[in-house]
This record gives C-alpha cells, structure tokens and sequence, in this order.
C-alpha cells in the first residue's frame, strides 16, 4: 500500500487540474484498448454513459497533461484495474507520478 504523502495543495492541484483529463485519458483507454462498451465504462466508473461520451469527446476533461511513459503505464494500469475490478493502484499512485513533473 501507498503511503500518503501528497499535501492539501497538491491533492487540490490533482482534483482540479490533472486529473479530469488523466480520467478521459482512462476512459478513452477503456473503449478503444479494453473493449469495453460506453454503457458497460459508465457502470464500471459509476458515472452515467453521457459522461462517457463527452471524456471520449473531451468535452469533459479537456486539459493538455504531459504523460510520461511512467504516467503512460500507470494510466493503462489504472483502466484494467477497472476492467477486472482487481485494484494495485490508488489515486495516491496516479497523483505522485503525475505530480514528478512540477
């Protein structure tokens, strides 16, 4: 397990400004690389499949985020930790490789 290291400034900066467009980056991995269906990303994610569509489209999680190989992986970890429901990653990962840049 991760142990929790990020402060209250970096966890805002993650919610607000990394993360939206690392999830349509996850939820595009979703469809086109796992397989998965709008419908069955939106049950997985707890989210409904409009908002599926629009971080496909990026009309939700628009937002330029360099992804380093590491963050490459990591996403693609992130989305078959969804597919499969078998989680070795937490959003403590994802912000602690997305935050090595700043």
């Amino acid at each position: 397990m991760t142990k929790h290291t990020c402060t209250l400034m970096h966890c805002d900066t993650m919610v607000r400004n990394l993360l939206p467009p690392m999830r349509a980056e996850m939820v595009v991995r979703l469809v086109q690389k796992q397989g998965l269906s709008q419908s069955d990303a939106a049950r997985k994610l707890g989210v409904t499949r409009a908002a599926v569509s629009q971080y496909i489209s990026r009309k939700r999680g628009a937002g330029e985020v360099a992804i380093s190989t590491e963050l490459d992986l990591l996403i693609d970890r992130w989305a078959l930790a969804v597919v499969t429901g078998e989680s070795d990653i937490n959003l403590c990962d994802v912000c602690q490789c997305a935050l090595k840049k700043f």
